[in-house]
């Protein structure tokens, strides 16, 4: 028997493979309906925060402007649920043929989802994207991976 959690969890888990598909496609609009409309991103390009979902839907397209073919993996995705809120923790990357024809295997970031179900659909209110820092050299690491 299937619980209401199960249930709820397999809902966010299609909105990541939604997130997932519309960046393969590289469809504004398709990312645009997986927001809340006031998300606070954090994400991994200048400034500290964007707020609201076209600032979020900016850096995607500063995406699709230096990607001809985009990919993106999510690995160990993690869940936490609420009734209205819930928070997710893994690991992503970005990756695909440049504008220049070259390939890149991207790099691995830290990744957190928090959602927040509106009008019964589970909306991303909050995302961070990082990597880690080497204290002695000032510098992202980003030649790990999970």
């Amino acid at each position: 028997m299937t619980t209401r959690r199960e249930v709820e969890e397999a809902g966010i888990r299609r909105r990541i493979d939604e997130i997932i598909e519309g960046l393969r496609a590289k469809d504004l609009e398709a990312l645009r309906r997986l927001y809340t409309t006031d998300v606070v991103s954090f994400d991994v390009e200048p400034p500290l925060q964007h707020v609201g979902v076209d600032a979020k839907l900016k850096n995607w397209a500063n995406v699709f402007a230096f990607f001809q073919d985009v990919d993106y993996e999510v690995r160990d995705l993690a869940f936490t649920m609420g009734d209205d809120v819930a928070f997710g923790h893994g690991f992503g990357r970005l990756s695909g043929t440049l504008k220049d024809g070259t390939a890149t295997s991207g790099m691995w970031v830290r990744a957190t989802f928090c959602f927040r179900k509106v009008d019964g659909r589970w909306l991303i209110a909050h995302d961070q994207v990082s990597v880690p820092f080497d204290m002695a050299s000032g510098e992202g690491v980003t030649d790990l991976e999970p």
